[in-house]
This record gives C-alpha cells, structure tokens and sequence, in this order.
C-alpha cells in the first residue's frame, strides 16, 4: 500500500465525526487496542449515553410503580411522541405520518394489511431478487394469506447477467409495461448485499404512475442517507433502528405513512389498546375511535424500556444532522474505496458496491474469489482486530458508519486485506 498510516491519522485529525460518543469494541487481535468497527450496517455501536438514560427510566419503575405513566421525568403514557419529532425529521416526514412500534417484519405485515390489496389482474408484488430474506418470506407469505401462489405472484427483479446491482432503468422499464399487474412495489431502500442506494424518488413515481403502491423497506438506508419521505410522495415505508441507528439489537422499528392515506375509512387495519384517540383511550369504550394520523396503525401499548435507546439514538441524529452525516459518509466511504483499489488488484477480491457514491450509503462489499466469506472475516477478526459483517459464500461487507468509524479504521481494513489475502499466482 502507498496511503500511510499515518495520512489516515491526518484526516482523522481534520475529520473526527463523533467516535467520541460511542463505546467501541476492544480487538480481539491486532496491534491496536480498540476494534476496527465497520459492522455497523449489521449491528450499530453503542452510544455512551444510552446506559444511564435507560437506567434512569429503570429507576422510575422502581421508585413509582404504576404512577410512572403519568409522574416518571419522561412519562410513561405518552413516551413514544418523545420519538416523533426526531424520526420524522431524520426520514423527511411530517410528525403526524412517523410512529416507532415493534419490530421491522411485524410492521411490514401490517402495512400490507392495508396496501396489498390484490384483485383483479392486479395481484403482483415487485422486489429485488437479492432482497433480505425476511421481506422474501414476508410477501410470499401475504400473497399465500390472499389466496394467490407466491412463485407467480412475486416478481424478483435481478441485475442484468454479469452485473451485480439493478439499475434503476430496469426497474422503471417493468413498471411501464407490466405495471398494470402490479399491487406493490416493496423494495429496499439500500440493498443489505451490495449497498447499492435505489433511487426511491423515481422508482415511487413510476410505480403510483402504474397504478400500484410503493413502500419500502429502510434498514440500510435510515441513518445512513438523506431521506425525503413525504416529497418523494412513498406511500409507505418502514426501518429497523438497531443498524445505522444505534439502539441495541432487536430494537424497535420506525413506520412512515404518507399523509394522504392518514384517516381513510377505506383503508382496512388492526387494532389494538393504542390505535385508538389517546384523549378516549380511557374511556373504554369498546369501538376504536382511531386519529387521523399514522398512530392509527399501532397495535400495543409502547414498550418502554425498549424506546429509551432510540429516543437517545435520534436525539443524537438530531444534534449532528443527517447532511453533515451524509457529507462525511462520502468522504470516509470514498477514502475506503481508494485504499481497496491499492489492495484489490492482483488478488481475488472484487468490490461490487456501485463506485458513484450518489448510488451507495456508507458500505462497500467485497466479493472474494476464494474460501468462504466468514473465514476471512473471522481472519480479519483475530488476527487484525477488524470487525466486518459475512454474507456467505462470498460477501464481506464493510461499513465506514460516519458517526464512529475513523479514516484509521478503513486504512486498518486495506492493510488487514493486504495481509491476509495472497496475490494471485
């Protein structure tokens, strides 16, 4: 490699991002005490804040028991509109359409309920072929629960042969000839696999254009891109909060819902103790009186111990700001790439995330020709202290988060890949 360590501590040193607020792993290998985090597309790191904020919310049970819904320093009742405001603003939505409940595959299902509505000829469920598996099993599943055959009726849309991201003009083209088939449009906003970022704001106007709803699915791209929800005019769309969004494994998931379907009688839901007007909830009465707002869409009342670390996490979003976030994701997301152009040619590694960084987040994933991908992440792992994410057979994905990852991280990566994969003969 030419790029020096000692560049990359240059840059760190004119641009730190905020590692200082998060804990970062120690190696396990290495020469450098703390890992080289750049799994956070699988697991984001932990802010410093997040212990002592969640046990002051233990403490309340503690000391108040019941009384805390209504007397707690952050009552209990009505906590998650603490959550509003910042995860409408980190998705480019009005508070009234963002809500954060359950768990990202649950929410998916009950957006469905309401916006896969076959009938007709118009049935078909559009997504990418190499989408996560979950949303796979989740809208095979929706079409089986209407009565219809999954394999005919998800359309998995691929890269054209050779390639290995779809291109948009592929995804516009179906939607122009075969749209009047289509029920849904469900794609990832960032795909997990290559990190290629879609472009959400076409593909949502070509698919209401043919007639269908679009949502998507945001996992990899909440946290990690700008987005302009209400604008781009998505009908639907919902993310997990446990990557780019730092709030512990499992964590809760947002849901966005476009203003337009906000208070429609029409459209069919579940309901449950918190769909219902918060002012009548006690009331209870037992016929829903649902606000028009995507509240609506909740089923349970709110867990709240699992709130407490996304409330810390969007209060941080919040402060930083996504553009300056994104600014520096280019920066560090490019800075990578440079350094695995040194290292890629001559040996079997071969990066497949798109190079225009207007078409990827904070990811580079790198197909290697030989052995499995986890034995060379856990290589990665034991002998440099760089931790990566595996997606068998072969796939490493490397994540430059911009909130806590270094321009010394990715120049650790570049080495640690030097060393470990041979040149080939």
């Amino acid at each position: 490699m030419t790029t020096t360590e000692d560049e990359a501590l240059r840059l760190d040193a004119d641009d730190p991002g905020h590692r200082h607020l998060f804990h970062v792993p120690p190696a396990d290998g290495g020469r450098y005490p703390e890992a080289a985090y750049l799994a956070g597309n699988s697991l984001g790191l932990q802010p410093r804040a997040t212990r002592d904020e969640l046990l002051g919310d233990l403490d309340a049970w503690r000391r108040l028991g019941v009384e805390g819904h209504l007397e707690a320093e952050r009552p209990w009742l009505p906590y998650h509109e603490l959550l509003t405001g910042p995860a409408a603003r980190l998705v480019g939505a009005r508070p009234a359409e963002v809500v954060v409940m359950n768990s990202l595959t649950v929410n998916l299902h009950l957006l469905m309920v309401s916006f896969y509505r076959p009938a007709g000829t118009r049935t078909r469920v559009v997504i990418e072929d190499s989408a996560f598996p979950s949303d796979s099993y989740a809208v095979r599943s929706q079409a089986r629960f209407h009565g219809l055959d999954p394999d005919t009726t998800v359309v998995r849309l691929r890269p054209r042969p050779g390639e290995d991201t779809l291109r948009t003009a592929d995804v516009l083209d179906f939607l122009a000839t075969e749209g009047d088939t289509v029920a849904l449009v469900l794609l990832g906003g960032v795909n997990y696999l290559t990190g290629e970022l879609m472009d959400i704001p076409a593909i949502t106007a070509a698919g209401r254009a043919a007639g269908a709803v679009v949502g998507w699915d945001l996992a990899h791209a909440a946290g990690n891109v700008p987005l302009h929800l209400h604008d781009w005019d998505v009908d639907f769309a919902a993310w997990c909060s446990y990557k780019y969004l730092n709030s512990g494994p499992g964590a809760l998931s947002g849901v966005f819902v476009h203003g337009r379907h906000l208070g429609d009688p029409a459209l069919p839901r579940f309901e449950g103790w918190w769909s219902t007007e918060a002012a009548t909830r006690f009331e209870m009465t037992p016929v829903s009186r649902p606000p028009a707002t995507v509240e609506a869409w909740q089923v349970s009342n709110p867990p709240i111990f699992a709130m407490g670390p996304v409330r810390t996490s969007l209060e941080l979003f919040d402060a930083v700001g996504m553009p300056a976030l994104r600014e520096r994701s280019v920066r560090l997301t490019g800075y990578l790439e440079r350094l695995l152009d040194e290292v890629t040619p001559g040996r079997p590694l071969t990066v497949v995330t798109p190079r225009d960084p207007a078409r990827r987040g904070a990811q580079l994933s790198v197909r290697i020709g030989t052995g499995s991908a986890a034995g060379l992440a856990k290589r990665l792992r034991h002998e440099h202290g760089v931790i990566a994410d595996a997606r068998e057979p072969d796939i490493v994905r490397f994540a430059p988060v911009p909130l806590y990852c270094s321009y010394h991280d990715c120049w650790r990566v570049a080495e640690a890949l030097a060393a470990t994969v041979e040149v080939s003969s």
